[in-house]
């Protein structure tokens, strides 16, 4: 049988008190909606169908899935109402999994195994809290048969103890629900169409009802509120800093890590805290960072030194380089092995070559930097002249002094030597020493101005 998965997505959220959908608030820095898709696609169904109505247009635009079937519900009258609208597109003799956008850490495993486990019956995933205040409860007979849900606000004094709830996701054959979901009533507190009913209809015909639960119990928690999306990204979080200690990295903190994206590490890997992991970033074994860095899509080779309060952008370092601390590394930047960039430096679309320097107070961008470059304090590539951005080449082994301008394009040969101050506007040939600057003077008896009373 055939898996189609739905997941309903058309909600407003009033108690996110924001102009933006419910579902396309981020968690780790993507939609909430999206990292539902994400694990639903990890079961490879034969079709996921996204169930959209507030704001569509900006659902639409916020997700990514090609492969997504979109399904409009006009007016948001119930889930019940909310899976008719998938439907028409779902074959008979498939199964449908409910998922929904604002349960954002429903694990793979979890969902596979429910799947398998009710295939051809009408599945319920299940969880006991200890307080079970506003949730639909799963009502048994005394032979620990489900018999039916009953919403909170619909439930009697003895159905309101019941701690085992209903987590709302659900796994049902596609043909019961083709002849189950017109038969849905609306005489309810809420005045909704419950998909919840099916039970109901299921006991009635002789279906068979099995549930599960997860293995914890973050992963079938919805987010209605600001507060629920904060506590959901700590235990996301959580989770993934535990996984980077199973993987050989010493986390200063595990509560003050944050990973937006994807982060592979290597071992003996350590991490201070406060830092932030955005996109694609894998890092090498012995790597250092200090705290309140900021790494997005990088790769950071073995024995890399990251000094506190760094920020790397879609770069490269090689092995064995140090950056920071205060350092900035721009998008297109690539360090060579054991090259160095200190305090208050900045580079963009840079290489720079194996085992040289940029300690303090420098930009160098749109250049190429030969190996063993010492380039001093206050040294800056210019390269825009307000339209267009020009390249500078520095060969190895050259020594630039410091409070330096290179004004681009130009060329600095291997070995040579600028002298400090100076603007460099033209080419500079192997070996040769360039002193650009104005010649001092001395004035005997200069009177400073002083102030007029």
């Amino acid at each position: 049988m055939s898996l189609h998965i739905v997941i309903l997505a058309a909600g407003q959220g009033t108690r996110m008190r924001s102009e933006l959908p419910k579902v396309m608030h981020r968690l780790a820095g993507k939609p909430l909606v999206q990292h539902v898709i994400d694990t639903a696609s990890t079961l490879s169904p034969a079709g996921m169908h996204l169930v959209y109505g507030h704001k569509g247009e900006v659902v639409k635009e916020g997700v990514q899935g090609s492969h997504l079937h979109w399904a409009h519900q006009k007016e948001q009258l119930g889930t019940g109402h909310a899976v008719a609208q998938a439907l028409p597109e779902i074959p008979e003799n498939s199964q449908v999994l409910v998922l929904y956008g604002d349960v954002p850490l429903t694990s793979s495993a979890t969902l596979q195994s429910f799947f398998q486990l009710s295939t051809g019956r009408l599945g319920i995933l299940t969880v006991e809290l200890e307080d079970a205040t506003g949730y639909g409860r799963i009502v048994r007979n005394d032979q620990g048969n489900v018999v039916e849900i009953v919403e909170q606000k619909d439930a009697n004094e003895v159905q309101r103890k019941i701690r085992e709830i209903n987590t709302g996701i659900m796994s049902i054959p596609a043909g019961k629900l083709k002849e189950w979901l017109p038969k849905l009533s609306n005489s309810n507190a809420q005045g909704e169409y419950y998909l919840t009913d099916v039970v109901a209809m299921a006991v009635a015909d002789g279906t068979e009802i099995v549930t599960s639960g997860p293995e914890f119990l973050h992963e079938v928690e919805g987010v209605n509120n600001r507060i629920q999306l904060a506590a959901l990204e700590r235990a996301y979080q959580r989770q993934i800093a535990h996984q980077l200690m199973i993987n050989g990295a010493t986390l200063r903190d595990p509560e003050r890590i944050d990973v937006r994206g994807e982060l592979s590490t290597g071992q003996d890997v350590e991490i201070d805290v406060n830092c932030i992991f955005e996109g694609e970033v894998s890092i090498g074994d012995r790597v250092s960072i200090g705290a309140n860095c900021i790494i997005r899509n990088a790769q950071i080779a073995d024995d890399v030194v990251i000094e506190a309060n760094s920020i790397i952008e879609d770069s490269v370092v090689g092995e064995s380089a140090t950056i920071g601390p205060f350092a900035r590394l721009r998008p297109g930047t690539e360090l060579g092995p054991k090259a160095k960039i200190g305090n208050f430096v900045e580079t963009k679309k840079a290489k720079i070559g194996e085992g040289s320097k940029v300690n303090h107070l420098s930009y160098v961008g749109d250049a190429f930097v030969g190996q063993k470059v010492n380039v001093g304090a206050g040294t800056i590539t210019c390269n825009y002249d307000g339209v267009n951005k020009f390249q500078t080449t520095i060969g190895d082994n050259v020594f630039v002094g410091s409070n330096t301008a290179l004004v681009a394009p130009v060329d600095i040969a291997e070995g040579a030597t600028i002298g400090a101050g100076s603007t460099v506007t033209k080419n500079v040939d192997k070996d040769q020493l360039a002193i650009a600057r104005g010649k001092q003077r001395n004035i005997d008896g200069w009177q400073r101005p002083v102030k007029k009373s």
